[in-house]
């Protein structure tokens, strides 16, 4: 026996070495540079973080700001629930990129489920210790013991901004575009488009279902799933009009954020 379990053990201990040097490369390929991002300007991150939800909506609500080496903090604390910030980190994509800027907000019930996951992930991003492979797996694993919840009732998330720059695909694609897309999105936890009765990719001008969780947990199983209703033809008009000035202050930052006019409608 006793020649039959040494080998054992060593190839315990050799697969435990090898996972550790591993996961050592792994971490240390990257330069600490990979994990930083620079901070935005405070009124512009506030202002965009804002644009997210109806204007009736902004003055009491608590807007979180991100500190590149320490991960959110609350900027302005608010009265009536809701919750907005600008997210730079999507963790299902595995990759860290610097110019993902989407301003989000959620409802209570989002703000009590799903933010947690957007506030872990910045402050491992922020620390320097954690791969963004390393961030995905410890995500999805959290969500399968049941440390992440899915939201336990119905609730929405607005996303009214007039642009966003984000992956406008699932993660298996991994460019990114600057795009004009204000709409909602209500808490659809384990939903398909097949349950919403719409074709698997969704449709440009009605509800879709969107869960890139799903391509790592399996349909069914991802919790933060969101039924999309884009902002009508005439609304999202609106919203281009009344932000043209905050537009300009983000292409003036960046200008991979600004809005060509001939995408606006893509």
């Amino acid at each position: 026996m006793t020649s039959i379990i040494r080998p054992a053990k060593n190839y315990r201990r050799a697969l435990s070495v090898f996972v550790i040097l591993f996961i050592s490369i792994q971490s240390f390929a990257q330069k600490a540079t990979d994990w930083t991002l620079e901070r935005m300007p405070v009124s512009l991150e506030t202002d965009y973080a804002l644009s997210s939800l109806p204007p009736q909506l902004r003055p009491g609500a608590t807007v979180y700001l991100l500190d590149p080496t320490k991960g959110f903090y609350v900027g302005r604390k608010g009265s009536n629930g809701f919750i907005c910030f600008v997210t730079r980190t999507e963790w299902e994509w595995g990759e860290f990129r610097k110019d993902i800027y989407t301003a989000i907000s959620y409802d209570s019930e989002g703000a009590r489920t799903i933010f947690p996951v957007y506030m872990d992930v910045a402050a491992m991003r922020a620390s320097g210790k954690f791969t963004p492979l390393q961030i995905r797996n410890i995500v999805i694993d959290r969500i399968r013991k049941g440390v992440y919840k899915a939201p336990s009732k119905a609730g929405i998330s607005y996303m009214l901004g007039p642009e966003m720059r984000t992956y406008p695909g699932m993660p298996n694609t991994h460019n990114v575009k600057t795009m004009s897309m204000p709409h909602y999105m209500f808490y659809a936890p384990y939903i398909t488009n097949a349950d919403i009765g719409n074709i698997p990719d969704g449709k440009a001008d009605g509800p879709s279902v969107g869960n890139p969780g799903t391509m790592f947990l399996g349909e069914r199983k991802s919790p933060y799933g969101y039924t999309i209703l884009p902002a009508g033809e005439m609304e999202a008009a609106k919203i281009i009009a009344a932000n043209k000035d905050l537009m300009k202050r983000l292409a003036d930052y960046r200008p991979y954020l600004k809005v060509k006019m001939s995408k606006m409608n893509d």
